[in-house]
């Protein structure tokens, strides 16, 4: 850590000090301020208020301000509404009043100390061994896959932990609009988004970096989130050879996060008609991984389908190979991820690839190349 960036790190702790107790809690994942009288924390999946409060609203101003320094960003009336990152790694976005009306709101999405890997997600129940064989051999495979899923549902967990499966000779690009992505493979080059400065000069935005990084020899994209424009380049870019791109979507399932997507290439002012738009999103991805946190705090992984080709009606056909059981007499916390008896349409791929061996310990899966 360099001198100004522990300065800085100091000064924000002294700051944060009435969240201190919880920004040092490990079972705390996020900490929410409404305004300098009211805080809730999440731990465990669920939300609760503390009983913490900020001297004055000029106190969490001061906060506010410190924390858009670091990360090299503005607030001001003309730009409101901000995501940085601490110096510890944890994301922050910021709203200031008058469109805040309780007060200045800022969310901590606090950075975990410890890195989770695909064996604590089976640990902790959110898939099963033969699904993670599953996900790893399909990261090995370099197939297109999409993490959707609701605010706080783990995308950005499984991203991480599906890391872990590619191979690390890969050359891995990284493109957020705020670093939080902790990448577990040595090849790594991160970027990150730029706003323009007060001029309006300068910055770059997710899709030109995106643009940039396909010149930079990358084996792989991933990019955080997709949230605009940038997802017709991304998805233009899986269709031409750059295949084992990531990527994470807001979407309650896996049909719902191919029409985000879909919404999004829209939002790239393409003049493209809507069959053939669709048509190149149904090839481009392969995978939809649908992650899920239930009202009990739990987080599971409740699909993996596999994309097909669009149907003869222009419409998005989705496979589900692996779906989270539907047992009433069950509550959310012991239903487990279950294979559908489908096979992907990429089931003859591993064999062709080499990874024969690996296919034998879950052959239902790929029961068609046996």
């Amino acid at each position: 850590m360099s001198k100004v960036t522990a300065l800085y790190s100091e000064t924000i702790d002294h700051l944060l000090l009435p969240l201190s107790e919880w920004m040092a809690d490990d079972s705390v994942s996020e900490v929410m301020i409404n305004g300098f009288e009211e805080i809730y924390i999440e731990r465990g999946g669920k939300v609760e208020q503390v009983d913490a409060r900020f001297e004055s609203a000029e106190a969490l101003e001061a906060a506010a301000r410190n924390i858009a320094q670091f990360a090299g960003k503005r607030l001001t009336p003309d730009n409101p509404s901000i995501e940085a990152r601490l110096p510890d790694g944890s994301r922050v976005h910021i709203v200031l009043p008058p469109s805040a009306r309780k007060g200045i709101c800022i969310a901590i999405r606090k950075f975990s100390k410890h890195k989770l890997d695909i064996s604590k997600l089976i640990e902790f129940g959110a898939l099963t061994d033969e699904a993670a064989e599953f996900l790893d051999i399909s990261v090995k495979l370099a197939k297109n896959i999409l993490v959707s899923g609701g605010t706080g549902s783990g995308k950005t967990t499984l991203l991480n932990c599906m890391s872990g499966m590619i191979y690390s000779s890969e050359r891995i690009l990284v493109l957020e609009d705020s670093s939080e992505l902790q990448l577990q493979q040595p090849h790594v080059v991160p970027f990150e988004a730029q706003a323009p400065d007060r001029n309006g000069q300068g910055g770059i935005s997710i899709r030109g970096l995106f643009q940039a990084s396909l010149r930079m020899r990358p084996d792989r994209v991933i990019v955080g989130e997709c949230r605009g424009g940038e997802a017709l380049d991304m998805i233009q870019a899986m269709t031409s050879g750059h295949s084992g791109s990531m990527s994470t979507c807001h979407a309650s399932s896996p049909l719902d996060a191919m029409r985000r997507i879909e919404t999004m290439c829209l939002m790239a002012d393409i003049d493209l008609p809507l069959t053939a738009l669709r048509t190149q999103i149904a090839s481009a991805v392969d995978l939809v991984v649908q992650v899920t946190r239930f009202h009990d705090g739990t987080r599971k992984i409740t699909h993996i389908s596999n994309v097909l080709p669009v149907g003869e009606d222009g419409q998005y056909r989705i496979r589900d190979i692996y779906t989270l059981t539907d047992d009433k007499n069950r509550s959310i916390s012991e239903q487990i991820l279950q294979h559908t008896e489908e096979t992907p349409d990429f089931a003859h791929e591993p064999v062709l690839h080499g990874l024969g061996d690996a296919v034998k310990l879950t052959s239902e899966c790929w029961r068609t190349i046996e």
